[in-house]
């Protein structure tokens, strides 16, 4: 684990209390290995970072499209701010080296690390929040999740991953897609799903999400790219 001192740099904002930022990469397998720590683990930093993150967002969006309704801002709010994205964006800054985690959950880098990385994500908007004020907090936000809009717009990937595979499914399997639960995990604050997506009896794709209908539309989505379905 590098200092989390120097991430200070990487989003351009430097902290006043630097424990704040110390405690949003501080998973909670990690406190529970080392109870003796100063501080607590990031989930309370998660909650307050996903309540800015949604008001940053749609301020964002109403602005940007004045003459959309609210079913479309909400589509495409849903897009930029699903944990798929923010996982891959907290990755690509290089959140997956200031995490503080346990020996057991360092040593899983598939999709569970995605999860704790888009947590992770949620932790530093709060905890930029808190230090600095809305400002900030909306500066990271736009530099690192509003500036894939425009992508997500004009590729459709706002589009509804279950209604889009349903109709390929019917048009070119003549089934119509069934959706099971296959995994359950975390404590039931915290819950992580994992979805499948059927054509009969085959398993298609799978996907996760911190609930059921959006492991859903991840298991859709998976299943149009698996099917070549999707759009380029």
């Amino acid at each position: 684990m590098i200092e989390v001192i120097s991430f200070q740099e990487v989003i351009g904002y430097s902290f006043k209390n630097i424990a704040l930022l110390q405690q949003a990469f501080t998973h909670r397998s990690y406190v529970n290995e080392n109870p003796k720590l100063k501080f607590g683990h990031n989930e309370r930093l998660e909650f307050l970072g996903d309540a800015v993150l949604e008001l940053v967002a749609t301020n964002y969006l109403y602005k940007k499209y004045p003459n959309n309704d609210e079913g479309d801002l909400t589509a495409y709010r849903a897009a930029l701010v699903n944990a798929v994205l923010m996982g891959d964006i907290a990755r690509d800054i290089g959140m997956n080296e200031y995490i503080s985690l346990s020996k057991g959950e360092s040593k899983d880098t598939g999709k569970a690390r995605s999860y704790i990385l888009a947590d992770t994500f949620e932790a530093v908007i709060g905890a930029v929040y808190l230090d600095g004020g809305y400002e900030p907090a909306k500066e990271f936000i736009h530099k690192t999740i509003l500036i894939h809009t425009d992508n997500v717009v004009s590729k459709g990937l706002f589009k509804d991953a279950k209604s889009a595979i349903q109709e390929k499914a019917q048009e070119h399997v003549s089934v119509t897609p069934a959706y099971r639960v296959i995994k359950e995990m975390g404590p039931d604050h915290d819950k992580r799903f994992t979805v499948g997506v059927y054509f009969a009896d085959n398993l298609i794709a799978e996907g996760n999400g911190k609930s059921k209908q959006e492991a859903e539309q991840v298991a859709a989505q998976n299943a149009l790219i698996k099917k070549g379905w999707a759009k380029s």
